[in-house]
Parts: structure tokens; sequence; C-alpha cells
């Protein structure tokens, strides 16, 4: 899977996602202009010591991202409260490119206006404007992974000091 922002704002949003993406095998596409320095600590902070192993591309426009990603043709999706279809009902390919707008404006509609097909949306109440990019982000790649089973990631966990079911006699 491959998450892309562009143009994101706030450094703390940008590492928790950098975070999820690292925990999920996600490359992450950064489209400039930032809103901040990719070594604020406050990034770091956010993506705690996970930053370091993040697969991350950074892109002077939207037309450099396209052009360095020919294979997301077909497989951009676009997350924006303008949508007409919900993010869980679409086919997710293994290797979709999933894009986020900034925090304050979201993608600019002159990109929007030629993926409508692929735009999709979070569900929420019609007297707010969005969610948290972050949580956005989180919601919208775990339903596209869960679609591919989970891939690559580890699906049952082990408790640390003790062992499941140890009461059994």
């Amino acid at each position: 899977m491959n998450i892309v922002l562009l143009e994101p704002e706030i450094p703390a949003n940008t590492g928790n996602i950098g975070r999820t993406c690292v925990v999920t095998g996600t490359s992450l596409h950064l489209i400039e202009p930032l809103g901040f320095s990719l070594d604020e600590k406050s990034l770091k902070r956010a993506g705690l010591d996970y930053w370091k192993e993040l697969d991350v591309h950074v892109y002077s426009s939207f037309e450099e991202f396209l052009e360095k990603n020919p294979q997301a043709s077909g497989k951009l999706y676009m997350a924006t409260t303008k949508a007409h279809q919900v993010y869980c009902d679409v086919s997710y390919e293994e290797d979709a490119y999933i894009m986020f707008g900034k925090e304050s404006a979201g993608i600019p509609e002159e990109i929007l206006v030629n993926y409508e097909e692929s735009c999709v949306r979070i569900p929420m109440s019609e007297h707010y404007r969005s969610l948290n990019l972050s949580n956005s982000v989180a919601i919208i790649l775990y339903e596209a992974l869960r679609q591919q089973n989970f891939a690559q990631l580890q699906k049952m966990g082990e408790l640390h000091r003790l062992h499941w079911n140890q009461n059994e006699t």
C-alpha cells in the first residue's frame, strides 16, 4: 500500500501517519510544500523511533508524483469529504495509492474533478468539516489492508509475562 499526503501542514499528524506506515509496511509519499521540516522534533516524536524505518518519498508537485509513479494510474484513490462513495465500498488493489489533502483544505477540486470515480469518503455528521488527518489515514488504510487479509502483517499477539489459558487444568 501507499499513502500520499498532499501539502501536509501539521508535523505531529505526519509523524503519526509515518508510524502507521512503518507498522503496516506502507510507503509514504509527501507532496510539497510541506508545512514543516522533515527534521522537526515533533515529527519524529510522533513517529517515535519508527521514522528512520519509514519508506518515504518527497515530490515537488502532484505532477512530479504522477510522473515518478506511473504505476499509480488506475490505483489512485482520493480521500475527500466531497466524494459520492464510502471508503469501505471500494475494492483496493494491494499496491493502491490512497491520497489525502492538507488539513486545512483537503485535496484541491482541480485535482478531484479528474478522479470522481476513485474519490472516497468517511461517513460523519454533516455538521462538521472533517476528522483528524492521521485518524482518517488509519481508518482507510486498515480497510484496504483488511481487504488484502492483512497480508504480511502479524495477526496474532502474545502476552509478555503470562500465557493465554494459564488457568486451564
